[in-house]
């Protein structure tokens, strides 16, 4: 799946409204991979990776800076 969410990851940047993602996993949850992207517009509907899940969320408040921007 890894490896799948990797090419998917490559194909944001082509997308308008792209800003900036990561690939995040964690020691904790191991065979957990999620993706984190930023987007200047509502994020596009696109095609998964078999078996990979989305969800959208908002940002409600933020602080300092995040990675990829300004």
């Amino acid at each position: 799946m890894a490896a799948a969410l990797v090419a998917h990851l490559d194909t944001l940047q082509a997308q308008p409204g792209f800003v900036g993602a990561e690939l995040l996993t964690s020691p904790a949850q191991p065979g957990l991979v999620l993706i984190a992207s930023r987007w200047t517009c509502p994020a596009p509907q696109l095609p998964l990776p078999a078996g990979a899940k989305s969800w959208v969320f908002e940002v409600q408040e933020a602080r300092g800076a995040v990675s990829g921007e300004g």
